[in-house]
């Protein structure tokens, strides 16, 4: 089911991202011959539309536009390669755009239908699904030396004295306080799965009170509340943009370090990682499935903002240097730059992919 589910957020994410290339492309005045649901071989006709072919095909992993001239210097007033430059960055960018609007609306969605999140004091008695839950662990703690982590919600505590099980992080710190230094057992839910974690309170973890027993764990109240569409409005702009700062902060870290050999595997996911990822977020929730679905929209749109040949970003630095040079790059140079930037791609999903693969299996 999990693998149906992100077959669907994939097509989803690229119908959404080339919709915003035909629409663009259609007010620019350019001729697109057809618009394709999944990749060929073609299945079959849905129909067309004036000049426009819309097709369903066999690969059922998003979408094309087929704009007339987009890939040749095709002749005519109509075709990609002979509108203004302006219009032709505006196509490539527009696809971005579309994601980034997309995010914003699964994010909005995902507030209005409710998804977990930390919570203020007066909006505790309004929520649901409450948990006490580890936001942050500090580093050489108590806690991180018992192997809790962030994002572990923290069910039960148990002591030679007694037990504590409850949802506000005022007990529970008062719980591990009044421990004397006592070994205490955490019941937790790791990403839905029970563990056992045993940890010992320890003096001098705490600063500015270096006499209280505590584990080095930051804990705050997390639960659902459906947020009214206004609030959601703003709440999710608010979000969509701090969202897409942190991915391109992480994006830009990532892809340095892969062209100076240092990037990190362990921090990206390919297609087996996202599908288990997307799997596991809509056995949680519909709000957590938009809030996965609004993330790789967002990493969609940037990614393809990178000016690598094969990617929009790409072709846009192919558009920016033909208005500077005022006459169009070679097609052969261009298709060999686009070769090479779609080899690389295809050798990086590889190699992300077992990368994936290996985590699962090891």
């Amino acid at each position: 089911m999990s693998v149906v589910i992100f077959i669907a957020v994939i097509v989803a994410l690229i119908v959404v991202h080339e919709f915003g290339h035909f629409v663009v492309a259609k007010l620019s005045g350019m001729r697109v011959d057809e618009f394709g649901l999944g990749y060929p071989p073609r299945a079959a006709v849905l129909g067309k539309i004036g000049e426009t072919t819309y097709t369903l095909n066999w690969l059922p992993f998003g979408g094309f536009v087929k704009i007339y001239g987009e890939d040749n210097d095709a002749t005519g007033p109509r075709a990609f390669s002979r509108r203004p430059h302006i219009l032709q960055a505006l196509v490539l960018v527009a696809g971005i755009a579309m994601n980034l609007l997309f995010a914003y609306v699964l994010i909005t969605g995902a507030l209005v239908a409710g998804t977990p999140r930390a919570l203020s004091a007066n909006e505790l008695p309004h929520a649901q699904n409450l948990q006490l839950m580890a936001a942050d662990i500090l580093p050489g703690s108590p806690a991180a030396s018992a192997g809790l982590l962030p994002g572990d919600a923290i069910v039960r505590a148990t002591d030679a004295a007694g037990q504590w099980s409850a949802t506000d992080p005022a007990s529970f710190t008062t719980f591990i306080s009044q421990s004397g230094g006592e070994t205490i057992t955490l019941e937790v839910l790791r990403n839905g799965q029970p563990q056992t974690i045993t940890a010992t309170p320890a003096e001098g973890v705490v600063p500015n009170d270096p006499f209280r027993y505590a584990l080095g764990v930051d804990v705050a109240t997390v639960g659902v509340v459906p947020l009214s569409l206004g609030t959601a409005l703003t709440e999710g702009a608010a979000l969509t943009w701090s969202a897409t700062a942190l991915t391109a902060a992480g994006l830009w870290h990532f892809f340095s370090g892969v062209f100076t050999l240092t990037a990190n595997l362990s921090q990206v996911s390919g297609p087996v990682g996202i599908a288990g990822v997307v799997g596991s977020a809509s056995a949680q929730g519909f709000g957590d499935l938009l809030s996965i679905m609004a993330l790789i929209s967002i990493n969609l749109a940037l990614i393809n903002l990178i000016p690598i040949p094969a990617l929009d970003g790409g072709r846009l630095l192919f558009v920016i240097i033909e208005s500077v040079i005022r006459r169009p790059i070679k097609p052969r140079i261009a298709q060999s730059l686009n070769m090479v930037g779609f080899v690389f791609l295809i050798l990086l999903m590889v190699v992300v992919t077992a990368h994936d693969i290996f985590k699962i299996v090891g």
